[in-house]
């Protein structure tokens, strides 16, 4: 949806943009190359880790 809020870590919200998987692995690819910022840090757990939230068949 266009007036759907992103998301509050990776400030994205999946779409029909996202036909495949190589495009969902380059946005996530160059979020993680930028530091994997949120884009509401507030909304960020203190126990979160990236590697565990994205398990290594989707890095």
């Amino acid at each position: 949806m266009a007036d759907a809020p992103d998301l509050p870590c990776c400030s994205n919200e999946s779409d029909v943009a996202d036909t495949s998987l190589l495009g969902v692995r380059g946005y996530r690819g160059y979020w993680v190359g930028q530091g994997a910022p949120w884009g509401q840090p507030s909304a960020r757990p203190a126990d979160w880790d990236l590697l565990t939230q994205i398990p290594a068949e989707w890095r």
